[in-house]
């Protein structure tokens, strides 16, 4: 008798409306392209939902279209074939390229303005927010997903050998002395790294406050030229291969394919990315594990200063109606909740892109029951970021990060001087910088 009573209600409710003008049942879409697949896809998909949820004018619609580099070109062609999303997702390494994109980029500050959705660049982390404002502070897309670069240790490792598991280094000299007592404990490799040009090149630039590439790291114009062949980029990088040579330092592929060393206890401390905690703490099975700071040169002056992000933020392409601009809006604002800010934070390993957020994480005992994962908060928000430490805006940057890949590992296996190597990589990536130049000028 209940089930009847339910089938004849909605019965009632589908003819109800029937009777309703068409304009008032139909919402809006709204195209969303990311490169978030797996578990991190399917977080998308939620996070989608409970937007459209939470209202009945706009549906949003996630579409997977690979990863990073995949997605940006899928949105290329659709732009010139004028079927482009509202929304795609684009890694911080494709900044530049999409500002000079002209004519393609609705700037989110200007989107927000518009329709008149509350919107504070003030309430973002400003480590995050700076790497995506135009030379005036406005916003020009949406921060998301962010990340940056910390310290993973093996506590065990650490207390094994003698050393204080409860802190890790905080510098490279006190790295390299863990590292030689982790050997003498029996640990084949003190430290490996994923990421090397954005962990031991672009963010100890930062990290130390000097230029990674003039014009503010490209900020100022595109007429830039890299600068990570001066005396401290050489000296690090000369150490790193010193290094290799005992296994203090331990290469193992260019993205995160060093992971295994750290998850096999090969190596006692690895460094990567801040959403990587999620993977080092189910795959760190037979040992505790810490989060530290990166390491720096206590030598250089100021140091440290703040690291820089990685990950991608939501550019707003033009093209679209008012009313797709107005739910894209309504979307941000959504988007950026403490609520929904902080459960994506908890889940990923990303920063949380609002202080808000952050505030909430804390205040439900996130991080202390997950000791570390505050530690990328602190290292993005060390100092106020400075034209060396905002980030990097450089064009044709996938390939020139391709180049000083190359160049590393022709250091790490002996073959070039680390001189000689970030000297070949810098004049390599300057000749992709000027070809960028040509196209974008």
């Amino acid at each position: 008798m209940r089930l009847n009573r339910k089938l004849i209600a909605l019965a009632a409710a589908a003819a109800f409306a029937g009777t309703l003008p068409q304009a008032a049942l139909a919402a809006t879409e709204i195209d969303w392209w990311h490169a978030m697949g797996g578990e991190l896809g399917e977080k998308v998909n939620e996070i989608a939902d409970g937007f459209n949820a939470s209202q009945s004018d706009y549906i949003l619609k996630p579409v997977y279209k690979g990863n990073y580099t995949e997605t940006m070109t899928a949105a290329i062609a659709a732009f010139r074939a004028k079927q482009q999303p509202a929304i795609v997702q684009v890694f911080e390494v494709g900044t530049a390229s999409m500002m000079a994109a002209k004519g393609a980029v609705k700037p989110v500050y200007q989107l927000m303005q518009d329709a008149g959705e509350p919107f504070d660049p003030k309430d973002y982390l400003s480590a995050v927010t700076g790497y995506y404002t135009d030379s005036n502070g406005n916003m020009l897309s949406m921060p998301f997903n962010s990340s940056t670069p910390v310290l993973y240790y093996n506590k065990t490792a650490f207390e094994k050998a003698g050393l204080d598991a409860s802190k890790a280094p905080a510098t490279w000299p006190e790295l390299e002395a863990a590292a030689k007592k982790l050997q003498a404990a029996g640990y084949a490799c003190g430290f490996t790294t994923g990421w090397q040009s954005w962990v031991q090149l672009e963010n100890l630039s930062a990290w130390h406050n000097v230029p990674f590439a003039t014009q503010s790291n490209g900020f100022d114009g595109i007429d830039t030229e890299l600068a990570f062949n001066s005396p401290l980029h050489v000296k690090h990088i000369a150490a790193m291969a010193e290094w290799q040579k005992s296994k203090i330092f331990d290469y193992g592929g260019r993205r995160s394919d060093s992971a295994p060393k750290f998850y096999n206890q090969e190596c006692a401390m690895y460094m990567n990315s801040s959403a990587a905690y999620a993977g080092v703490k189910s795959n760190a099975k037979d040992f505790d594990f810490g989060v530290g700071m990166l390491p720096y040169w206590p030598d250089v002056a100021g140091a440290p200063q703040n690291s820089i992000i990685g990950g991608a933020t939501l550019w707003v392409l033009n093209g679209h109606s008012d009313e797709e601009y107005k739910g894209v809006a309504r979307f941000f604002s959504y988007l950026s909740s403490a609520e929904v800010q902080a459960d994506w934070h908890q889940f990923t390993g990303y920063l949380p892109i609002t202080h808000a957020a952050a505030e909430l994480t804390r205040e439900q005992g996130f991080y202390a029951e997950n000791p570390g994962t505050d530690v990328a908060i602190k290292q993005m928000t060390l100092e106020e970021p400075t034209q060396n430490s905002k980030g990097l805006r450089l064009g044709n940057f996938v390939q020139i990060r391709d180049v000083i890949n190359e160049e590393l590992e022709a250091i790490w296996n002996g073959s070039k001087s680390a001189q000689q190597g970030l000297d070949d990589a810098v004049s390599r990536g300057n000749a992709l910088l000027r070809k960028f130049e040509k196209t974008a000028g």
